[in-house]
C-alpha cells in the first residue's frame, strides 16, 4: 500500500464506533495508520475503541486512544496538547463525531436540538479551534470534516437538528477553507449517504423502522442508484484523499459518498 502519510500525524475523533463492523472513525483510523500515519484515536467511550485497534492488526501501535469530549473547550484543548506530546505536531485533523435524532421543530424537544449542535457543530467548530494554531505555525495541514447528505436534501426522515448542524459543517468548511487557504491549510468535507455502519443496528433501526432492521436496510438501499450499500471504508477513501497531497490542488468543497442518491429527481 502507498504510504500517503507516512511520517504525518492525524487526530480523528469519534474513532470508535457503536457496535462491530466499519464505522466511519474507525474506518479512517485504521486506514491512516495503514497509510504511514500515527494517529490519536479519539472518542468519549474508549471501549468503543478496542475493535478499532484490533481491526488495525499490525499497524495498531501506530494508533494512540484517547478520551475526550469535543462538545467541551477543555477537552479538545487537553485532546490536542496530548496529541503533541505524544507525536510531537499535528498535520491532518479529520471531524467525525455526530449523530442524529429524530423528528421536527414540533417533535423535538429544545435540549435534544441544543445537544445536537453541540455534537454535530460546536465539536467541528472546537476542534478546528484548537488545532488551526498548530498547522499554521507549521506553514500547513488538512482538516477533513464529514458531514452527511441530510446536510444538503431530504433523505426520508425528519431530523431537524441533524440536517441543519450537517449543512452547518459544510459552510464552516468553506469559510474556513478561504480564510485560511494563504496559509497552507485546505479544510474539505466529505458528505457520506446512506451506509449501512454499526450505527443503523444500534440506533437508527429503532428510531425508524420500529426495531426492524431488515426493513430500514431495505428501505435505504432502494433509494441508491447504484443498488448497494457502502459502509465506513468508503467514507475513509474519501477522507485519505482529500486529506492527502494528492488532494493538494483542492479545498473549500465537498465529496459526496453516496452511491449515486443525491443525484435522483425522486
Amino acid at each position: 500500500m502507498n504510504p500517503r502519510f507516512q511520517n504525518k500525524v492525524a487526530i480523528v475523533t469519534g474513532a470508535g464506533c457503536v457496535g462491530p463492523g466499519w464505522g466511519n472513525g474507525r474506518a479512517i483510523t485504521v486506514r491512516l495508520a495503514e497509510e504511514g500515519a500515527r494517529v490519536l484515536a479519539v472518542d468519549r467511550d474508549l471501549a468503543r475503541v478496542e475493535e478499532t485497534l484490533a481491526q488495525a492488526g499490525v499497524h495498531r501501535d501506530a494508533i494512540l486512544p484517547f478520551a475526550a469530549d469535543v462538545t467541551r473547550s477543555d477537552s479538545v484543548e487537553a485532546m490536542v496538547a496530548e496529541c503533541v506530546r505524544a507525536f510531537g505536531t499535528v498535520d491532518v485533523l479529520v471531524n467525525n463525531v455526530g449523530g442524529s435524532a429524530a423528528g421536527g421543530p414540533i417533535e423535538m424537544s429544545e435540549e435534544v436540538f441544543t445537544s445536537q449542535v453541540d455534537a454535530n457543530l460546536k465539536s467541528v467548530f472546537l476542534s478546528c479551534k484548537h488545532v488551526l494554531p498548530i498547522l499554521i505555525a507549521k506553514g500547513g495541514g488538512a482538516i477533513v470534516n464529514i458531514a452527511s447528505t441530510s446536510g444538503i436534501r431530504w433523505t426520508g426522515s425528519a431530523q431537524v437538528a441533524y440536517a441543519a448542524t450537517k449543512a452547518g459543517v459544510i459552510q464552516l468548511s468553506r469559510v474556513v477553507a478561504v480564510q485560511h487557504a494563504a496559509q497552507g491549510v485546505r479544510v474539505n468535507t466529505v458528505v457520506p449517504g446512506q451506509l449501512h455502519t454499526p450505527m443503523v443496528e444500534a440506533r437508527l433501526a429503532g428510531q425508524r423502522s420500529g426495531g426492524d432492521v431488515d426493513a430500514l436496510l431495505a428501505s435505504r438501499q432502494a433509494r441508491i442508484p447504484l443498488g448497494f450499500m457502502g459502509d465506513g471504508r468508503d467514507t475513509a477513501s474519501a477522507v485519505l484523499f482529500l486529506a492527502s497531497d494528492d488532494a493538494r490542488f483542492i479545498t473549500g468543497t465537498e465529496l459526496v459518498v453516496d452511491g449515486g442518491m443525491t443525484a435522483r429527481c425522486d
